[in-house]
């Protein structure tokens, strides 16, 4: 498997990445164990998960993806060979469930989202830490033709969600 630098750090990643939204609902822990058993015996080490996921996203079902591959890890005592990526829930009215629904980039949120994900995962550490989407408005989801609105204020200021994530 190719390795590549996760950005500017020493971290190596396979080029080949195994999402998990599917596990816990599409997915049964037992096929979640398996298809990551079949990826790391390829030389897969990057996993990516979500604090939303499963996906489609279930109140029933949300975090049951990272909570399975914290279990794989642990059964499998691998979490220093692997790569942990996750992410924190931007807003969108679906997601009620999630954070009580107030679903900002804020320190508070990050951080309540970040204690909620490695109690989940059952580590310490994440290695790569991303918003699922932006707060604000943006072109994402197939959603083109942004056209900015000064008025559109409602957003978490950039650098306090930079500032959060370091």
């Amino acid at each position: 498997m190719q390795m590549n630098k996760l950005g500017h750090t020493d971290i190596r990643v396979s080029r080949i990445c195994m999402g998990t939204m599917t596990f816990g609902g599409q997915n049964d822990e037992t096929e979640s164990f398996a298809l990551m058993d079949m990826c790391a015996e390829h030389g897969v080490n990057f996993y990516n998960s979500a604090e939303m996921y499963t996906f489609p996203a279930d109140p029933k079902t949300q975090g049951m993806s990272e909570e399975i591959l914290g279990k794989w890890i642990k059964a499998r005592g691998n979490r220093s060979d692997v790569v942990v990526a996750t992410k924190i829930t931007g807003p969108g009215p679906r997601f009620k469930h999630i954070r009580g629904g107030d679903l900002k980039f804020t320190k508070a949120q990050i951080s309540e989202a970040v204690d909620n994900s490695l109690r989940r995962l059952g580590t310490d550490y994440i290695d790569l830490y991303q918003t699922h989407w932006p707060e604000r408005d943006a072109n994402y989801f197939g959603k083109l033709g942004y056209a900015h609105h000064p008025d559109n204020t409602g957003w978490t200021p950039i650098t306090e969600v930079v500032d959060a994530m370091e």
